[in-house]
C-alpha cells in the first residue's frame, strides 16, 4: 500500500485515476460501438440469406463429389404389389 506524505501526491494520484477511468470508459464505448457494427453487418437479412444459400450449395457440391467418388446411390424403398 502506498503511503502519501503530502496532499499534492494524493491529488496527483486521484487526478491520474480519474483520467484513467475516463479513458477506460471511452475504450469500452468504442468496443461496444464496434461490436454493434459487426453484429448489424453479420446479422443483416442479406447476409443471413447469402450465408444460408452458400451453405446449402456447398453441402450439395460436396455430396455430389462424394457420390461421384464412391458411387453410392440412395436406397429406394421397394414397393410390393398385393396380389
Amino acid at each position: 500500500m502506498k503511503r502519501y506524505t503530502t496532499f499534492e501526491e494524493i491529488d496527483r494520484d486521484l487526478k491520474y485515476l480519474r483520467l484513467k477511468s475516463q479513458i477506460d470508459l471511452e475504450e469500452v464505448k468504442l468496443g461496444l460501438n464496434a461490436s454493434k457494427d459487426t453484429i448489424s453487418e453479420t446479422f443483416s437479412p442479406i447476409n443471413l440469406v447469402a450465408s444460408t444459400v452458400g451453405s446449402i450449395i456447398k453441402k450439395a457440391f460436396v455430396l455430389k463429389i462424394v457420390d461421384k467418388l464412391i458411387g453410392i446411390k440412395p436406397v429406394k424403398k421397394k414397393e410390393y404389389d398385393e396380389d
